[in-house]
């Protein structure tokens, strides 16, 4: 079927999520453990976010790498099955699709386990095509694969910048390259918004306080800064403007990519033309209502939902 070209296209690594909650530490067995659940959830930052701003009636594509093996063969077919352009989707029987183990605690919180597979680096800056016409493009994420590297990262933000189209930044912690703001201090400027969560924002700025952590960004070139704070809701900041909004009241489930599905809810709303805080306030539902669920795609259906549950909290 063909599609118009996406609005809005995220870039960046797509994985397949084993996801293990309630996992009991001591053994069973000799070999054996137990867990409440385990389920197998596509994920990785631009799937999450795809997908996210898909469901929420924006033309949407991702920019990114598949193996050709069974987890990318169930990646591909979410992707389509929930109207993502998978167009430019680049697969190969070179580099496998990378499967990240996730162990999920009561309270939504999580720990992972990655390997060599993420380390797999497709490179973004060589196809300026595959966003050629977009509205903005949304990098998953700052400091990881693809863009764990400084040139990578200003090709892409310059070559976004150049065209018009809004760049907006995700960030994740270094893993198997270290990196910091100062590596990306060229490219900063070219980002229109720039969201780290509360420990990515300590990591590069060495503050403890979301304003003083925005300050940093701002003072290094940054244009707009979203500190998002979990369970604490979010911080947003301008030269001109700053705004700290409390999170929505939930039963956290399962944190997985609910920062991926507000940033999702953030940047739709923009290209809609909303204020940053009613953006915001838009966000911040999104990454609520990913949280009542296991799996970051699992709870997040519609922007009808959405505007019910923001109606429901008196939003």
């Amino acid at each position: 079927m063909d599609r118009e070209r996406p609005d809005i296209v995220f870039i960046g690594i797509a994985i397949m999520d084993s996801i293990i909650k309630g996992f009991e530490p001591e053994p069973i067995s000799v070999t054996g453990y137990r867990a409440e659940s385990c389920s197998l959830n596509i994920g990785g930052e631009a799937v999450n976010g795809s997908i996210a701003a898909a469901k929420l009636g924006v033309r949407t594509g991702i920019f990114s790498h598949l193996g050709r093996d069974v987890a990318g063969d169930i990646i591909a077919w979410e992707l389509d099955r929930h109207n993502v352009d998978v167009s430019s989707v680049l697969r190969s029987d070179e580099h496998a699709t990378p499967i990240t183990t996730m162990f999920v605690a009561d309270d939504g919180s999580r720990k992972s386990i990655t390997n060599s597979a993420h380390r797999y680096n497709f490179h973004p800056e060589m196809h300026p095509e595959m966003f050629e016409g977009a509205k903005a493009i949304v990098l998953g994420s700052l400091f990881r694969a693809p863009f764990d590297d400084s040139e990578v990262v200003h090709a892409v933000v310059s070559a976004a910048h150049e065209k018009g189209i809004l760049v907006f930044a995700d960030t994740k912690l270094p893993n198997f390259t270290k990196m910091n703001l100062n590596d990306i201090a060229e490219s900063l400027p070219l980002i229109d918004y720039i969201t780290p969560n509360e420990d990515e924002a300590r990591y590069c700025t060495g503050e403890d306080e979301p304003e003083d952590m925005a300050d940093v960004f701002l003072a290094k070139g940054a244009r707009n800064v979203v500190i998002k704070l979990g369970g604490r809701g979010c911080f947003f900041k301008n030269k001109d403007e700053e705004i700290y909004l409390p999170a929505y009241g939930i039963d956290a489930v399962d944190a997985t990519g609910a920062g991926d599905n507000f940033l999702a809810g953030f940047a739709t709303e923009i290209l809609r033309g909303r204020s940053n805080r009613e953006a915001l306030e838009f966000g911040n539902a999104c990454g609520a209502i990913c949280s009542t669920a296991v799996g970051a795609g699992a709870a997040l259906k519609s922007r009808a939902q959405v505007e019910e549950f923001m109606m429901m909290k008196g939003k």
